[in-house]
Order: C-alpha cells, then structure tokens, then sequence
C-alpha cells in the first residue's frame, strides 16, 4: 500500500518542477524580446512631446500679456464685490439704546423706575430680499467675469498656436528657398562660364540668369514673411523666440 501511494506524489513533484522550470523559460525569453532595441525606440514620441511642451510653454508666456491680466485682475474684484455684498447686511441693522434717567439718579421717597435701560433695533423691511439681491448681482458678476477671463484664455491660446503654425511654415518655406536659391546660384556660374566660353549663346544664358534673379526675389519674399511671422509669435510672448525655448 505505501508502494502504491508514493508513486502518484513523486509524478506529481516531478511535473510540478517541470511546469516550474518551462514558466521560468518564457519569463526569461518575453524579458529578452522586450529589450530588443527595435522594441523600445521612442523617437516620435518624445518628438511629439517636446513639440507639445514648445506649444505649452509659449500660451503659458502669452498669458503674460495685459489684456489677459485685466481679466484676471476683473475676476479678483468682482470676487471681492461677492465677499462685501454678503456682509454688508450688517450695515443697515442699527441698534439704539438709553438709560433711565430716574433709574441712574435715584431719589429718597421717588419708586424705581424699570426697566432699568431701552435697547431698540431698527431693521428695515426691505434688508433680506435687498441684500439677497445684491449678492445674487455680485455673484452673477463674479460669474461673468470668470467667463470673461476663460473666453480670453482660449483667444489667446488658439492665437498664439496659430502664429507659432505662422512661424514654422514660414521658416520651412524659407529654409527650402534658401536650398533651391543656392542651386540656381551654382547652375547660373555654370553656364556663365559656359557663355564666356562660348558653349552656350546669349539667349540661354539670359534665361538662366533671369531664373536666378527671380529665385532670389522669392527668397526676399520669404524671408520677410518669416520675419513678420517671428515678429507677431514675439509680440504675444513678450520676448524673442529664442529666449523663450532657451528657458526651462
């Protein structure tokens, strides 16, 4: 009988430790695949990034700009109208009171006159629908210009993302024209010498110079729409744009 039972429990340990061994296997051979240098390349994503936080970083400074800081400054006071109108109620309560004169200079033989002292309170009928109204106005101006200044903070943003848009394609433009303006360059004394030469006549040659002469015009072209680009995208940040992705 114990023959028989110890055979189930030795094939049982032996193909536990066999399934134990075969996990351990592909634990090792997944880690190994993921560390593949195919596997973990993150390029577009931290280019992506980075693109995103340049974005962020520029409406973060546009937000400097005094227009938005009225609108904040406007959310500051009507915060503050909020906060006056809801204690002002005290305001209108006046409360009064005298003493007895019998009652201060007693006199032998005269009774006590009581009370002693008069309190009154004089609250005007109008002071809990008056003042709820007033909050209720201060608080729907607190409300507005919250409004405000959101409506200005999505203006601003969408502006500056825009001119910053203005101010890549600009410069692509204008990095490509200075490419395409030096090749023409290089062909134009190219076939200057050849005309010198004499390998090439006077009329193709002229086309070649006029083809150079326009490509710098359109270069000049470019450079100004750049120009104006970088000079509106700094206008809204308040400094250049190389100070502002110099900074952190």
């Amino acid at each position: 009988m114990n023959t028989l039972n110890l055979k189930p429990r030795i094939y049982n340990s032996y193909t536990m430790k066999h399934v134990f061994v075969i996990g351990l296997l592909l634990m090792v051979t997944t880690s190994l695949l993921a560390q593949r240098p195919g596997n973990n390349s993150t390029y577009h994503s931290t280019d992506t990034v980075k693109v995103f936080d340049i974005r962020e970083k520029l409406v973060q400074l546009a937000l400097q700009n005094p227009t938005y800081e009225v609108a904040d400054r406007t959310v500051n006071k009507s915060l503050y109208e909020l906060r006056k109108a809801k204690g002002s109620w005290l305001g209108v309560v006046a409360v009064s009171g005298n003493l007895n004169e019998f009652s201060i200079k007693q006199q032998p033989g005269v009774p006590n006159f009581y009370p002693r002292y008069n309190i009154s309170v004089n609250v005007p009928l109008d002071v809990f629908t008056g003042k709820s109204n007033d909050i209720k106005i201060a608080r729907e101006n607190y409300l507005i210009s919250e409004a405000t200044r959101n409506e200005k903070f999505r203006e601003i943003r969408a502006q500056v993302l825009t001119l910053y848009e203005d101010y890549i394609m600009h410069k692509e433009r204008l990095e490509s024209q200075i490419r395409i303006t030096q090749d023409e360059y290089t062909i134009f004394m190219s076939k200057e010498r050849d005309f010198q030469d004499g390998i090439i006549n006077q009329e193709e040659y002229t086309k070649f110079s006029k083809g150079y002469e326009e490509s710098k015009l359109r270069r000049g072209e470019y450079q100004r729409n750049f120009n104006v680009a970088k000079y509106e995208l700094e206008r809204m940040i308040g400094m250049t744009i190389e100070e502002a992705l110099a900074t952190k």
